[in-house]
């Protein structure tokens, strides 16, 4: 009798247990999705305006302004919540495109404004600093000695509409990626940060000088709005068994461009990396009077991903060299699950005027790991002399031409 009592007390307690961790599980669960609804509210701009894109694929002359799709009465009663959360999911974009999951033909080409505004009178401190963000992110000033070919585009605002309108015009002197020794170019545009929504050009095939005269429209644009995107158009050719072959790209920051009249730009196009490791902003100064060498780690972007979920927890680590001869080490602290740290770190080296060329610094980007050993994310050889690169070199040359001035430049990070 004891025994069965006994056992129906176990039960009853086991059973208690399972429900409180049921409801604890419960319970956390919630906390997560609650936290995930936390969104940060759009500016203004972004949820006064829609973005729309429309693609021509020939050019046409048609005077009549597209007309704008009417909006269901459903769709207009949310509540703040809801719009929140369709922002989130759409990421603050609202799309509508005949090429992109979209229906129906393509409209013709708007009529453009017949007064053009003051430019400058639009534009507000915060999307200045949002160009000067985004033209630090994507722009690369490393000089490319590899030639793949140049682009022809133009670009005109239309104000009236606040529409920005692209017309993709032709390539020059592309690489020929085929055995035939030719190529099947297209252009596929993005205006940057978005990069999930994209628009693409006809194919032409077998040629290395396309010409494929097609129109973008982009719709729901102000000026303010517009000068903190960044143009990115990517030459691939198209291959029909495989991945398509990237030829080249260009990032035009369009707070860059007068929209007071239409602009047209021929641009080389830049290859891409074949070894992607991420790229380092670092500064160097160099003071002769008192033989002080200081090198700064501002931030890297687009660093490799060494672990499982993605991401890495990079430092970096810099060695002060003499010859081959490894002097002075010194580390910056580590970031964890990363792909864009920004470290803010100055280190400085005592470093005499008579051996200031040659001297180097290596400078390693490392992935952090607790078990096992630390992997190499990437590096460079800031050196006057035998640097890892073009780019790296110049650096140096700048720093001693230029004492007492910090010279601040972007380097591709190189694999071991």
């Amino acid at each position: 009798m004891a025994s069965i009592v006994l056992i129906a007390c176990l039960a009853v307690l086991g059973l208690i247990i399972a429900i409180a961790l049921f409801l604890a599980g419960g319970y956390l669960w919630w906390r997560h999705k609650r936290s995930q609804l936390q969104f940060i509210e759009p500016n203004e701009d972004e949820e006064s305006s829609s973005y729309s894109l429309r693609a021509a694929q020939d050019i046409v002359d048609s005077g009549n302004p597209p007309t704008k799709p009417q909006v269901p009465a459903t769709q207009a009663i949310t509540t703040p919540l809801q719009n929140n959360i369709n922002r989130k999911l759409n990421g603050f974009l609202s799309l509508r495109t005949p090429l992109i999951g979209g229906s129906g033909t393509t409209q013709a080409k708007p009529q453009n404004a017949s007064s053009v505004g003051n430019v400058g009178d639009g534009t507000t401190k915060d999307s200045a600093n949002k160009s000067i963000s985004m033209t630090d992110m994507y722009l690369d000033s490393t000089d490319s000695s590899e030639n793949v070919g140049q682009i022809h585009f133009s670009l005109e605002y239309d104000f009236q509409n606040t529409t920005l309108i692209l017309k993709v015009l032709q390539g020059k002197e592309l690489p020929a990626k085929d055995l035939s020794g030719t190529s099947d170019p297209y252009v596929r545009v993005t205006l940057l940060p978005d990069k999930k929504h994209r628009l693409e050009t006809k194919i032409k095939r077998r040629t290395l000088n396309p010409r494929w005269n097609e129109t973008f429209y982009f719709e729901g644009f102000p000026i303010q709005k517009l000068q903190s995107r960044v143009l990115h158009l990517h030459v691939f050719d198209y291959d029909r068994f495989s991945r398509d072959d990237s030829i080249g790209e260009v990032f035009l920051p369009l707070c860059q461009v007068d929209f007071a009249g239409k602009q047209s730009f021929w641009k080389a196009l830049k290859p891409p990396a074949k070894d992607k490791c991420g790229e380092l902003l670092s500064s160097l100064c160099y003071h002769p009077s008192n033989s002080i060498l200081t090198l700064t780690l501002i931030k890297a972007r687009n660093l490799k991903a060494k672990d499982i979920n993605g991401k890495s927890d990079p430092y970096v680590k810099v060695w002060l060299q003499f010859g081959d001869k490894r002097v002075e080490k010194r580390k910056t602290p580590i970031f964890t699950c990363t792909l864009n740290p920004v470290f803010n770190e100055s280190f400085s080296f005592n470093v005499p005027w008579e051996k200031i060329r040659e001297c180097s610094l290596d400078v390693m980007v490392m992935d952090f790991d607790n078990i096992g050993r630390n992997e190499l994310i990437g590096r460079i050889l800031l050196a006057g002399k035998n640097g890892s690169g073009a780019s790296e070199t110049k650096h140096w040359q700048d720093m001693i031409s230029k004492p007492r001035q910090t010279v601040v430049q972007w380097h591709r990070l190189k694999p071991e």
